[in-house]
């Protein structure tokens, strides 16, 4: 039997566990294996309090996702339905296509998907007194909530699910120890990479920095940086085929 031969190059993603389909379908698509680095997991939030938390916040003149897991898990709590007179915003493509198909059809999102994106929409510059609901996770959006709250609006936050850590699978930290070839680390979130490096071993982690940093944000980008990372590269936006696209020209440019 004819050994399989090596990946021609890897990218790295830390979504939380069971949220890597989309990553690893665009990185089929480039040519490339990915591996899954998991360092927590997404447990709903189903209690009373949640529930009347989340009534209050969807009944108010703005509601605003952070992310497509926070439409899936407000929705099977409550289905989601707007009201005459609301507007529905989301942090990014994903999370608005994710509204959208829960039946929100008028959905508000910035083409620069991210926080800072979504604090430019003009919806958020005059919120002075202005009821607005936040559907998220703990410590979510920190950035957020606290400039939406210092432009004067009156927050109503919802926290519909938790980031559960778990610890690295024994395979992924395997795989990584032994990888030979190229890599690329796709970075969506801050908290996810110093979770990982905080559970890797020492030499690990080394071989971790020296992997070229694909960032969904310049914050992120700064955020690698400054925690070791020298190969940085920027992308489009953090959807999967934005993200693979800039690996993919990132791995390319070693060969020229």
């Amino acid at each position: 039997m004819a050994l399989q031969r090596p990946p021609a190059w890897y990218v790295i993603s830390l979504r939380p566990q069971g949220e890597h389909a989309g990553m690893r379908q665009a990185a089929r698509r480039h040519g490339a294996t990915l591996l899954a680095l998991s360092p927590w997991r997404l447990q709903a939030l189903d209690d009373p309090g949640t529930r009347t938390r989340l009534r209050q916040t969807l009944r108010t003149k703005f509601v605003l996702f952070t992310s497509p897991a926070a439409v899936r898990f407000a929705h099977d709590l409550q289905p989601l339905k707007a009201d005459a007179g609301q507007t529905w915003l989301a942090v990014g493509g994903g999370t608005a296509a994710a509204l959208r198909r829960c039946g929100i059809a008028d959905v508000r999102a910035p083409a620069r998907m991210d926080s800072e994106g979504l604090l430019d929409l003009p919806e958020l510059q005059q919120l002075r007194e202005q009821e607005l609901g936040l559907v998220t996770a703990p410590e979510g959006r920190d950035l957020l909530a606290s400039t939406l709250a210092e432009r004067g609006a009156r927050l109503l936050r919802a926290e519909v699910y938790r980031r559960e850590p778990i610890a690295l699978a024994p395979a992924a930290v395997e795989t990584l120890c032994a990888m030979s070839a190229p890599a690329c680390l796709l970075l969506s979130s801050s908290g996810a990479l110093a979770h990982v490096l905080d559970r890797l071993p020492a030499d690990l982690a080394v071989r971790l920095r020296k992997t070229t940093v694909i960032a969904a944000s310049a914050r992120l980008m700064q955020y690698a940086q400054e925690a070791g990372f020298t190969d940085t590269v920027l992308a489009a936006g953090p959807r999967p085929a934005q993200m693979l696209s800039a690996a993919e020209d990132a791995i390319l440019r070693r060969f020229r």
